[in-house]
């Protein structure tokens, strides 16, 4: 690990970047160029001690995990991402394979869409980054562990994630969930991740494993979606996947007609932000 590289690296790439380059409010007048060390530390979703120690020269290894985060905090390309790996003594993420690692022109669009709830999600259901709204809305994946990013995996084992939706709505979520998993296995026969999440939630969850058996087959398209938020209530949405050349990521975004009762309640979510927002963990 070359700790006085990767320091510089680090500060060089926290100066170039701007609050409006990551999504953030420019705020008061800053003293120097760049952002601030706990911006950062927010976007990577790690301590600011920590990250701070990571700039001076003294921090310990950063998991890959955790290089990822900054390399997506950073608005890092693929050769910069490498470049950091490599800083660290790690083998950067081979790139003939699924990646976490987000294009920083897909990041900077996630930004721009200040005004609906967006993220990017692997076909598999990794949630790899978010918009503010979206966090306002459905809960900060970064701050859950790893294993509690994937929305197939939590919606079938953790009680807690269907309460982002009606009841009554349940078993089509839980279809869809189903259908699109089997699609991503038979199109990525190679591919460990979909058939290994396929076998964990076959054996963990009788639900999962009887509508696998049904051999529903269907990928994530444009549909409505209902959610029920513990500030603003019920929201109908209106959902976009766009799908992203040359990976395996989705742009996945939920808008609401202008004028309509849920345009209004997007907009006071805005303001709410993640303020009171402990109790909602659903994702």
């Amino acid at each position: 690990m070359n700790r006085p590289e990767l320091a510089d690296f680090l500060r060089r790439g926290r100066a170039r970047l701007g609050p409006s380059d990551v999504g953030l409010a420019p705020g008061a007048r800053r003293r120097t160029p760049g952002l601030r060390r706990e911006e950062v530390a927010s976007l990577a979703g790690m301590s600011v001690d920590y990250y701070t120690r990571l700039e001076q020269g003294r921090g310990p290894r950063p998991s890959r995990q955790m290089l990822t985060a900054l390399a997506r905090a950073l608005r890092l390309s693929e050769d910069e991402r490498d470049h950091l790996f490599h800083l660290v003594g790690e083998e950067p993420p081979r790139r003939d394979t699924p990646s976490a690692h987000v294009r920083p022109g897909l990041l900077l669009v996630l930004d721009r869409l200040y005004d609906s709830p967006a993220q990017v999600v692997t076909d598999c259901g990794e949630v790899l980054a978010q918009n503010a709204l979206a966090k306002a809305l459905v809960g900060d994946a970064s701050a859950r562990p790893p294993r509690e990013r994937n929305l197939t995996r939590r919606f079938f084992l953790d009680p807690t994630a269907r309460a982002l939706f009606p009841p009554e709505d349940w078993p089509a979520h839980a279809r869809d969930h189903v259908a699109n998993l089997r699609a991503v296995a038979a199109a990525r026969p190679d591919d460990p991740q979909p058939a290994a999440l396929a076998t964990e939630l076959r054996s963990a969850s009788e639900e999962f494993a009887r509508l696998w058996d049904t051999h529903e087959v269907s990928l994530r398209r444009l549909s409505g979606k209902r959610f029920l938020h513990p500030v603003v209530g019920l929201l109908e949405l209106d959902c976009e996947v766009l799908l992203c050349h040359g990976s395996h990521h989705h742009l996945v975004l939920h808008t609401a007609r202008p004028g309509t009762d849920a345009h209004e309640k997007l907009q006071l979510l805005r303001v709410v932000g993640l303020q009171d927002m402990a109790p909602h963990t659903a994702g």
